[in-house]
């Protein structure tokens, strides 16, 4: 087992997680798409925001507590879809559902999980749960899975729009990596010098199912060969607004639209009776050319923030980053790559140890602004690259 404790930082984890995986599974969590452009610049974007301190009032009682959707969260943080975390570990979705019920934050369990969803459910620590869609090539078949996600108690329905379009990503090309994960030329070696990932995620599938992880929450075709399977995930490249207008009628609960990048979108998105959307780029992998959403996030706010709920993600790894979403605007953060890290290196404690880590770093700088409450962060504790004194 890894030792967490000597894990400082997210960073620590991420080092963690890439002793224990194979280089492809690696890099297919860690990486964007082409050049990995997308992925460094939302890093860059967020650091070019500095955060404007202030001092002498008591913050001896500050706390990290919100609301998300109506309902009290113990930070503003949901864990957001990573489809990875059951290949990373074995039943690591449900790992990470445990640790975000200790950390009284959402936890949002991907199409392309390796658990069912209702185990998922059963065995997640009685946490709030959000379910992930993305439309395969067979529409109807896709939509199975909201009746089952509605029908299995999920609190929120979560829509991806921005993966119509395959990835781009030549380096799994290169790593032969696939998934779900199968044994090629390319990958065997690789395989075979990380025997802790091979034994201790892959072996405890074939030992308690008889199998490699599969994908239990999509309806395919009993029998499909590896090719198949390929070939039945494909994306739907045909959605629209009708489609989002189905999606609202069909599901009664949270519906929350994922890959927003301009404000005229996320209005469009309020006027079909979206409930929150989450500012997103796809964590540098939808495009690599793609805008950062930390400075997309004030025109969407602008837009739409007094109608619905406003999230963002991509690149945030510090508590730091977190304060500067909020700052902006948004009301909470989604984090994918820092709790797979964690999931990745050690399971649920790992996955926990990442959420620690954030919110002992957001305690710590609401303390350097003098804040005792989120709900006082303003746009005055930021302050944006153009706005930096010469």
């Amino acid at each position: 087992m890894a030792n967490l404790s000597a894990a400082l930082n997210i960073e620590d984890l991420r080092l963690l997680a890439k002793k224990r995986l194979t280089k492809g599974l690696f890099e297919f969590c860690d990486r964007g798409s082409e050049d990995d452009v997308a992925l460094r610049h939302n890093r860059d974007a967020l650091e070019r925001i500095k955060l404007r301190s202030r001092v002498l009032n008591d913050t001896s009682g500050r706390h990290t507590r919100s609301t998300l959707f109506g309902k009290p969260v113990d930070m503003p943080i949901a864990i957001g879809p990573t489809g990875p975390a059951g290949f990373v570990w074995y039943r690591g979705e449900t790992a990470l559902a445990q640790a975000a019920a200790k950390a009284g934050i959402p936890f949002t369990v991907a199409s392309t999980s390796n658990t069912p969803m209702e185990k998922i459910v059963e065995n997640g620590g009685g946490g709030r749960l959000w379910y992930h869609l993305y439309v395969w090539r067979d529409m109807e078949a896709s939509l199975k899975a909201v009746a089952r996600a509605e029908a299995a108690g999920f609190e929120a329905l979560v829509l991806t729009v921005d993966s119509t379009i395959p990835y781009n990503r030549e380096f799994d090309v290169r790593n032969g990596t696939t998934m779900p994960v199968r044994l090629t030329p390319r990958n065997i070696a690789d395989l075979a010098t990380h025997p802790r990932w091979l034994f201790g995620t892959v072996g405890r599938y074939v030992m308690a199912d008889g199998h490699l992880p599969r994908y239990h929450n999509i309806d395919m075709p009993e029998g499909l060969s590896s090719t198949g399977i390929r070939d039945f995930l494909f994306k739907n490249d045909s959605l629209d607004w009708e489609f989002l207008k189905r999606i609202r009628d069909m599901w009664p609960r949270t519906l929350i639209v994922k890959g927003i990048l301009h404000a005229d979108d996320a209005a469009k998105c309020a006027e079909h009776g979206v409930d929150g959307v989450i500012i997103s780029n796809h964590g540098g992998i939808a495009s690599d050319a793609a805008l950062a959403p930390i400075d997309v996030l004030p025109s969407v706010v602008r837009e739409v923030g007094d109608k619905m709920t406003v999230i963002v993600d991509s690149g945030f790894r510090r508590g730091s980053d977190i304060l500067k979403g909020l700052a902006l605007g948004a009301d909470a953060v989604i984090i994918g790559r820092a709790t797979l890290y964690g999931v990745s290196a050690a399971g649920e404690p790992g996955a926990t140890r990442a959420l620690e880590i954030l919110q002992t770093e957001l305690r710590r700088t609401m303390g350097v602004l003098a804040l005792t409450d989120l709900a006082d962060i303003t746009r005055d504790h930021v302050v944006m690259p153009h706005e930096l004194p010469l």
